[in-house]
This record gives structure tokens, sequence and C-alpha cells, in this order.
């Protein structure tokens, strides 16, 4: 059924604007062209709030951060062609690393469809593989039910970009009494699971109770289903040490004594040794990613494993699986709880097992070398400090991901956005510019590198348009750092187009942009600034001249273990 109202006459375009704001969308994200353009006279006429990136590859970005910290889905306009494909990176990365994103591209009109139109593109057929699911809408009474679907689709289950390709002519077009936003449709074939089977909830429980060596493993599905607390309830009433992924960090408090830190290729010892030597391992909301697990024939080789995941794909496709779980995290986490009906051992020996594991091998970085040299690590540790325990932290990918990931301590959830499974240089920006549009009244960080910056930096326009209050650090040690540390321990030394020869001042570039700015080179006074920093109301931009040479450690290498951890 659908709900109408009174009798109207309105274009395409004033109907998709009136089904976006019924959907709950509160802002776009968007670049206008050709093919847009009712959309956007529409966006204009009907004072619906519009973010307008530089790129968009910026938009696309924004709207996951966006996403990211909100729980809600980004909405996102681009034009048809070129427009459309530079969101296919973004889409790609929302996919991998399941955030809601509803996307409209604009599309030649009907008639010109497989002509080689001006700026047409094939995106049905571009982006079937990066979305999951995509729709090319007909006509314009199609409208209600298409964007109905997309939300739902988006948002529902496993999270994911959804995409809607407009022909132009549809979106101009005129219509009469067209319906509401469609509340009941079908979607065949679609299931969304809620609780795991109740069979293997109580299989579960049992093997919880006979193991002496248990983990549990936090992945961002934990977040997505808003379960954090119940996984900290959950974790205490088991005494089960918790690992978390790399983007299911805030899952569990960083300070809680039961959390070891993050497991993986740059994880801590203690995480590591902990999937290496246990003898049942519990993930919730994690997808066995490769640079988890390290090499899958030395992954947990003793261990029982049950994996809970709302996709049911997930289960068993990388990790063998003895007790899969299908459900949302928090559902399952209930069942879990409820199916507790006696005291579950303490574990202890196994705990103070992995606590000497922690004591003895801590991340950690030359505290005499950082009295001489601004090093990485001490400045993270620093914003760390000053930014305080509710700051959105945005990071762009490589060095200084893996060094926010070990020295940032995040104490609660839905407070790390970061590109996981892409890994896509030019997220942060962006990414910390859709967080502080979810998130007006936070503290937003951007801690970035001097690479990655350079590929969206003309995304600052948008922090002055908008009087957005973002504080940027540019962790800037003038080279593609992690590229250059793989050269170092696996390609002789030779490093290959990855130390440019030059770079802009980042200062002066920020200043271009109406935004304060800084350069920061002595670690005497680094506290100093970065808490002056955190003390302005406005945007500030800190270009931090750290050490070139300085690695990410601990490192488990190709091939190898989690237990094959160097430089711990």
């Amino acid at each position: 059924m659908t709900e109408r109202t009174e009798q109207r006459t309105e274009t395409g375009a004033d109907l998709l604007i009136r089904l976006i704001r019924q959907s709950g969308a509160e802002v776009l994200f968007g670049y206008p062209g050709g093919a847009v353009l009712p959309l956007y006279d529409a966006v204009y006429r009907h004072h619906m709030r519009h973010v307008l990136a530089r790129h968009e590859q910026g938009a696309v970005h924004a709207a996951e951060g966006y996403a990211r910290v909100s729980g809600k889905p980004g909405v996102v306009f681009a034009t048809s062609g070129p427009g459309a494909t530079n969101l296919v990176t973004g889409l790609m990365d929302a996919l991998i690393d399941s955030l809601p994103l509803v996307v409209f591209t604009g599309q030649v009109t009907r008639q010109a469809i497989n002509t080689d139109a001006f700026q047409e593109a094939d995106v049905i057929g571009i982006t079937g593989s990066v979305t999951k699911h995509n729709f090319r809408v007909r006509n314009a009474n199609e409208l209600p039910e298409v964007v109905a679907k997309a939300f739902f689709l988006a948002t529902s289950g496993r999270p994911g970009p959804v995409l809607v390709d407009l022909p132009k002519d549809i979106c101009a077009g005129r219509l009469e009494n067209a319906p509401d936003l469609v509340r009941d449709f079908q979607l065949p074939g679609y299931c969304v699971p809620n609780k795991a089977d109740a069979r293997v909830v109580n299989q579960l429980v049992q093997a919880l109770k006979k193991a002496e060596r248990p983990v549990l493993l936090s992945g961002a599905g934990v977040l997505h289903a808003h379960a954090a607390r119940k996984l900290r309830v959950f974790a205490e009433t088991c005494h089960l040490p918790v690992v978390t992924t790399f983007l299911g960090l805030g899952s569990m408090p960083a300070s809680h004594p039961l959390f070891l830190g993050m497991g993986g290729m740059h994880g801590t010892f203690a995480a590591n040794m902990a999937l290496s030597e246990c003898d049942l391992l519990l993930n919730i909301g994690s997808r066995f990613d490769d640079r988890l697990t390290g090499n899958l024939e030395k992954f947990a080789p003793n261990a029982e494993v049950a994996h809970v995941d709302i996709d049911a794909s997930e289960i068993g496709k990388v990790v063998h699986t003895d007790y899969g779980l299908v459900g949302d995290a928090g559902a399952v986490l209930d069942q879990l709880q409820s199916a507790l009906k006696e005291p579950m051992p303490g574990h202890r020996a196994w705990l103070n097992h992995l606590y000497g594991y922690a004591d003895a091998h801590p991340i950690h970085y030359d505290h005499v070398l950082a009295s001489r040299e601004l090093l990485p690590q001490y400045v993270i540790e620093q914003i760390c400090r000053f930014a305080g325990p509710d700051a959105v932290v945005a990071t762009d990918v490589g060095q200084h991901q893996m060094w926010t990931a070990q020295y940032y301590h995040f104490e609660q959830p839905n407070r790390f956005v970061s590109s996981g499974g892409l890994g896509t240089m030019g997220f942060g920006l962006p990414a910390a510019i859709g967080a502080q549009i979810a998130c007006p009244q936070k503290k937003v960080v951007a801690i970035i590198g001097d690479g990655g910056f350079q590929m969206t930096l003309q995304e600052l326009a948008v922090i002055t348009e908008r009087k957005l209050p973002v504080k940027i650090f540019i962790l800037n040690n003038h080279t593609l750092g992690m590229v250059r540390q793989w050269q170092e321990a696996f390609y002789g030394e030779r490093y290959a187009e990855s130390i440019p020869e030059m770079q802009p001042d980042f200062v002066r570039l920020a200043e271009s942009y109406g935004i304060a700015a800084q350069q920061l080179t002595d670690p005497s006074c680094a506290a100093e600034v970065i808490e002056s920093v955190f003390a302005t109301d406005g945007p500030f931009l800190v270009d931090c001249t750290v050490k070139q040479m300085e690695n990410v450690a601990p490192m488990v290498p190709p091939g190898k273990g989690l237990m094959e951890m160097t430089g711990v």
C-alpha cells in the first residue's frame, strides 16, 4: 500500500527530493552537472541541505564519514559520465567496510541511452560489482518504490552502498498526483537475519564453559549493530580477553582490563599471541580479512572457531568455522547472554599468561629519540591526550593510520573513521568533514599523511565554507611512508617513486583557504602546540614534520603467522 497526500503536480526532481526527505535524510553530499540540473534546481527550490564537495570522490568519502559516526545513510548526488565514475572508489570502499550510502547519479535522457551521448556511461554495468544493489529508473512513477527500496537495502542486514541511476528527462518531466514513499514493498529472495539458530547458540555456550583459553574477537559488525555495551557485558560475564580488528576499535574500551588491543599485521603482541594460542575463538562481526589473520595455515591452529555475522556468506569463507551463527551481533549477544545459566570459568591463569605478554612486549617507540626528533607516535599520543575521549578521529591510509590504531586509545564506539578493507588514500579529510557534519557538537580530528592529503586537499574549501571546526594534523614525513617501509624491508631499500622531490607549503596552502595553520618541528613544544590547537574554536591545520625513516612496528611479514611478529 502507499500513502497519498493532497493532489499535486510536480517534476520528477521535486518528487525525488520529497521522497528523500520522507526517508529521513537531512543532508546531501554532491557535485552538480548537466544531467542533474533538474535535481539541483529542486534542491534550490526546496531548500534541501546540500554540501558541495570539490570532487565527487570527496562527496562520497564525506558521506561515508557521515554514515560511520551517525549510523544513518549518507546520501550522494553526482552527474552522469565522469561524475558517476568518480564515485566508484568510494562505492567500493563503502561496500567492503559495510557503510550505508544511497547514491543518485544523473544519466542522459532515456532516448539517448546506448548512443554514446555526451557524458553517457553504463553506470549500472560499472557499479554492479561495487554496490550492494543498483537501480535504473525507467519512469517517474517508479521513484516512490525505488527510493524506499534503496534506503532499506542500504541500511538493513549488512549495510552497504545502493545506487539509483536517473535519466535526465525523468527528473525534468512533470507528474500529477505522485504518491508518497512506498511503505510496503516486496524484495523476493532478500532476507535480513536477526537471531541465530538457538541450537548452535547453546552448543557454543557449552563450548565456552569447557574452554580453557577462549578469546573474543570484536569486529566492525559490533559497531554497526550498536552492540558495544552488550559485547563488554558479555566479555565481563564470561571473563573473556578481547581482541578487536582495526575497524572494531572502540567496540571495547581501550582502558578495560580485558582488552588486549588490536590484532593483525600491526597489532599488539599480546593480541596476536591470544589469537595464536587460544583453544576457542569467538569472532563477532569480523570477516577474517587477510591483514588480521596473516598466514591462514598458522591462524588459531588449535582453536575451535565460532563466527557471528549478519552476512551468511562470510561464515566459513576464510576460516573453517565450527559454530556458525548468522544474525545481528546485538541480537546474538542477547541470545548468548540469556543462555548463560550458571557462572562461567574465571580463566585467571590464561588472562595472567596474556598479561605477561602485554607487559613484556608493549607497543613502544624510542622515547630518547623522541626528545630530539619529532616522532609520529608521540604526536598521536598528544592528540589523544588533548582531544579527549569523546572526539571523533578520521584518518587517511598509510603509516599514520596504523600509528593511530596503536597509540590513540578509543574508549567509546563510533569514534574512529578510517578506510579498512580498500585502504583508500584521500579518504581522511573528506571523511572528517562528513563526521563533523554528522556530529556538529563534537571535536573532530583528521590525522592524515602528506601523500593522502594531496589527493583530496581541495576539500579544505568545504571546511571554510561550512565553518567546520575540524582539527587537521598532517604527519608529514615527505614520503609515501608505508610504501617506503615495504621497499626498505622487502625490496632492498630501492625507494622507487616513494620519496617525492617536492610538495607544497601546507601552512600557506591552508591559509589560502582561510584556515589557520602552523608548522610543528620541535618535539619540546609539541604538547603545548597541540593543546593550543584544541583550545581554538575554528578549523586548524598543523603540518607536523616527523622523522622520515620511522617505521610502523611491530609487524607480521607477508606469509608469516601472527606469532611470527617482528619489531616487538
